[in-house]
């Protein structure tokens, strides 16, 4: 419900949402997909999208009004945030939602939202990598101890922590180094705006661990119920491309087009050749 919205996504209300995430849910989506934008300069809104719901607020709906579905923030810009705020609010929505959230985290890009809020920029590759290592130290200990380049904290309390013992981290981003990065910090990458060709190249040049997570989205939304054989042969190449979870972007004009499409989908899909997430 993020990004360049169209006509009726522009004003879609909380509890549009709120339908789309139980229909969803209930059609057993592996996970919903939440950005995080504070500021976008008008010059980049064609680009990007304006309305960007807040991640944390939304998924505490959400998890209210659903029962097995992951919520994955996609992405949360690391440099905007020290990793313990992380913890304090995402392990709070740990157990909010029973154990559902997956961490999407990036780098960023955009310099004019890192000046809004004085974050730097020029260093946020490694301070990045630093605050993925510190976060996982963190997530799961109540008493977290870490010391790195950028963070170092301990002889505190953070309660709650993640209710999970292992949270899953994927890596947004559209370089090469945010593969890297996945490969050797997280357990899976969500990148966006990579052609699906490219992305499997990118993948054939690593030794992926197992049960790495390779989180694509079409080259072109699809469309389930328009083109269902198209969309069949969407999903198998793929499939092929090393794509372990689809994220669903629909061709859709309305709120009730876009339900259909997420039940036509799930009528669709073979449940042994991967996952679908509703983004």
């Amino acid at each position: 419900m993020a990004g360049a919205a169209l006509t009726w996504e522009k004003t879609a209300t909380i509890a549009d949402i709120g339908r789309v995430a139980e229909a969803a849910d209930r059609l057993g989506y592996h996970h919903l997909t939440c950005s995080e934008h504070i500021g976008v300069p008008v010059a980049e809104t064609a680009r990007r999208g304006a309305r960007y719901w807040d991640p944390l607020a939304t998924f505490g709906y959400i998890a209210a009004r659903t029962e097995r579905i992951g919520l994955a923030t996609m992405t949360l810009v690391l440099g905007y945030h020290h990793p313990l705020e992380i913890v304090k609010r995402y392990g709070t929505l740990d157990h909010v939602s029973g154990g559902r959230v997956i961490l999407g985290l990036g780098v960023g890009s955009l310099r004019e939202e890192f000046d809004l809020l004085g974050a730097p920029f020029e260093d946020r590759g490694p301070r990045a990598d630093d605050a993925l290592r510190a976060l996982r130290a963190a997530l799961a200990s109540n008493q977290p101890s870490y010391h790195g380049e950028y963070y170092s904290f301990d002889g505190l309390i953070v309660d709650p922590c993640a209710l999970q013992a292992h949270m899953p981290f994927w890596i947004g981003g559209r370089t090469k180094r945010s593969l890297r990065r996945a490969v050797t910090l997280a357990e899976g990458w969500c990148p966006f705006g990579i052609p699906v060709a490219t992305a499997a190249e990118w993948l054939r040049a690593h030794d992926l661990p197992a049960g790495f997570e390779v989180v694509l989205a079409a080259d072109r939304p699809l469309d389930p119920a328009g083109d269902p054989d198209g969309t069949r042969q969407t999903l198998s190449t793929m499939a092929a491309a090393g794509t372990t979870t689809v994220s669903a972007r629909f061709v859709h004009h309305s709120l009730e087009h876009y339900l259909e499409q997420l039940h036509a989908l799930a009528e669709l899909h073979d449940p042994t050749g991967g996952t679908i997430s509703d983004h």
